[in-house]
């Protein structure tokens, strides 16, 4: 009972952090130490009943999280953005120690270099996305069902791997409006193509993650840290100056004990 008491608080914290603009899902799973679980979990949970309790526990708080925490964190950010920012920075500094110690590193070497560099790359080469690439799913046709079927496999994406924000690539694939309207008004219909590419997305991501983790570690978790490093530009919410130091200060402070508090449990 215990341990379904923690998935649930590891799923409101991740589906909580979610709404916050910049904040990647996948990169809290990895720092509370929940990621590796997550993708073996997607990966067999038709064959282990176990997984598919743990995925419908996490999924029960993240769902929870998203509701409860949407508006208060939103507009804690824009009451206090220096702070939360803050808190955020120490949060993905909280969970390196555990990246380094998945990727068994033991000694400095060029992979330490490369691997990371290359999960920075592939966020900032996502990030250079030519703006509303899919805006033109949200039309008919087939071409539309196509275009919102392609821009679900890269939402599933962000959802998968750590340091890429959702609503980050709901916008630069131009979904994010369409999305939100549709969502708004219960509009689930016109929603399916991009569903249906969200699924499978998700599917073929978490497998060859879960493989290549299984067979390279460490080149799975410095990329991972890649990742990280790349949304960091996100989260920066500027240099504090004068009274704001201190408050800035104690909230990377915070964010770092408590997330690498939580990786203990």
């Amino acid at each position: 009972m215990n341990h379904h008491i923690v998935t649930f608080l590891k799923g409101l914290w991740v589906g909580g952090t979610m709404t916050v603009p910049g904040v990647s899902g996948g990169s809290m799973a990895i720092l509370l130490g929940v990621y590796d679980q997550l993708i073996h979990a997607v990966n067999s949970f038709w064959k282990e009943k176990i997984n598919l309790l743990f995925l419908l526990v996490f999924a029960g708080g993240g769902g929870l999280g998203m509701l409860l925490f949407s508006r208060g964190l939103l507009s804690l950010l824009e009451r206090y953005p220096l702070p939360l920012g803050y808190f955020f920075l120490g949060a993905v500094a909280g969970g390196i120690p555990l990246i380094f110690r998945s990727a068994r590193v033991r000694e400095f070497s060029l992979d330490t270099v490369l691997y990371p560099a290359l999960g920075l790359l592939l966020v900032l080469l996502l990030d250079r996305l030519p703006s509303g690439l899919f805006s033109l799913g949200t039309g008919g046709g087939i071409l539309g069902i196509l275009l919102q079927t392609a821009g679900g496999v890269l939402i599933a994406a962000a959802l998968v791997l750590p340091g890429i924000s959702v609503s980050q690539m709901l916008l630069m694939t131009g979904l994010y409006q369409g999305v939100m309207e549709h969502i708004s008004q219960l509009e689930l219909l016109p929603l399916i193509p991009l569903g249906t590419g969200v699924l499978l997305g998700v599917l073929l991501t978490a497998r060859l993650m879960e493989r290549w983790m299984n067979s390279h570690p460490k080149g799975a978790y410095l990329m991972i840290l890649g990742f990280l490093l790349g949304s960091l530009p996100e989260l920066f919410p500027g240099f504090p100056q004068g009274r704001e130091l201190l408050p800035c200060a104690a909230m990377a402070a915070a964010g770092f004990l408590a997330l690498y508090k939580m990786q203990k449990e």
